[in-house]
Parts: structure tokens; C-alpha cells; sequence
């Protein structure tokens, strides 16, 4: 791809309307050229030439669709905390469930931490039985009541 590959600790310098463009994006990927120039004062061309631009720098890394889980069933949603000591194949099989919104292995004392979508609490019990038979030791759910952000 025409993409720049950046070093980890290389940064990439943006402006108050970068910021503002990448704030609006993340609200509303959909936005016409000319709505995006409208908000943040520049051309139609301006700002998709500035959205272009970071997208070859690699600050923005795709434009993906939002999910109602709701629509499809899925009314409960949860982070669970799990210590994996052996997690080799977890996450190509984490990869292939879409009930799991985001996943990551992290420090502390979980392994990995998951956001999930389930269908009510049997589905929940269903994912957590799931995540034992990968080989979770211990995990800690805690249930969504209500986003933030």
C-alpha cells in the first residue's frame, strides 16, 4: 500500500484543525467532503486533502461501520479480565468471534482484557464458558450498564 510505515516512536505533527477534523471523523465517518470543510473552515477539497494526508501518515488507519449489537441480539454488553497462562492460539480464535468488540493483552494482573456483546446473560455465561475452555484460570466480569463515550 501507499501508506508510510512510521517507527513506534516517530510522531506526527498535526494542528488544531487536524484534531478538530480527526474529533468530527470519529463521530461521523461518513461526512461529506464539503459538511467536513463547512465545520472546521476550509474548501471541500482542503479538507479531504487534510483527511488524505492522515491517512498516509497513518494517524487515521481505517473507516469502519458502528454496530448496533442491540439490532442483532446482543442487549448485554461486559469487560472481563482474564488471567491466560497460556495463551498461544487465543488470539486467532479471539479474531474469529464477533461478539468480542476489542480485545488486549495487558499488565497487571489479567493477561487479557475484553470488551463483549452478548445475547443477555445466557449468551454471557455462554462467552465466559468459552473463555475457560481457551484456557482462562480466573476472570472478573463486570457488566455495562451504560456508555460514556
Amino acid at each position: 500500500s501507499g501508506r508510510m510505515r512510521r517507527m513506534a516512536d516517530e510522531k506526527v505533527s498535526i494542528d488544531s484543525v487536524d484534531r478538530e477534523i480527526l474529533s468530527i471523523l470519529q463521530s461521523d465517518g461518513r461526512i461529506s467532503w464539503q459538511m467536513l470543510g463547512d465545520r472546521v473552515h476550509l474548501s471541500p477539497n482542503a479538507a479531504a486533502e487534510r483527511v488524505r494526508r492522515l491517512v498516509r501518515e497513518g494517524v487515521i488507519t481505517g473507516f469502519r461501520a458502528e454496530v448496533n449489537q442491540a439490532a442483532l441480539g446482543r442487549t448485554l454488553e461486559a469487560v472481563i479480565d482474564a488471567r491466560m497462562p497460556h495463551t498461544k492460539g487465543f488470539d486467532d480464535a479471539a479474531a474469529k468471534r464477533d461478539d468480542i468488540l476489542w480485545a488486549a493483552h495487558v499488565t497487571g494482573e489479567s493477561d487479557v482484557t475484553l470488551a463483549v456483546a452478548c445475547e443477555g446473560t445466557a449468551g454471557l455465561d455462554a462467552f465466559l464458558r468459552w473463555l475457560q475452555r481457551e484456557g482462562a484460570t480466573e476472570t472478573r466480569t463486570d457488566v455495562v450498564l451504560r456508555k460514556i463515550r
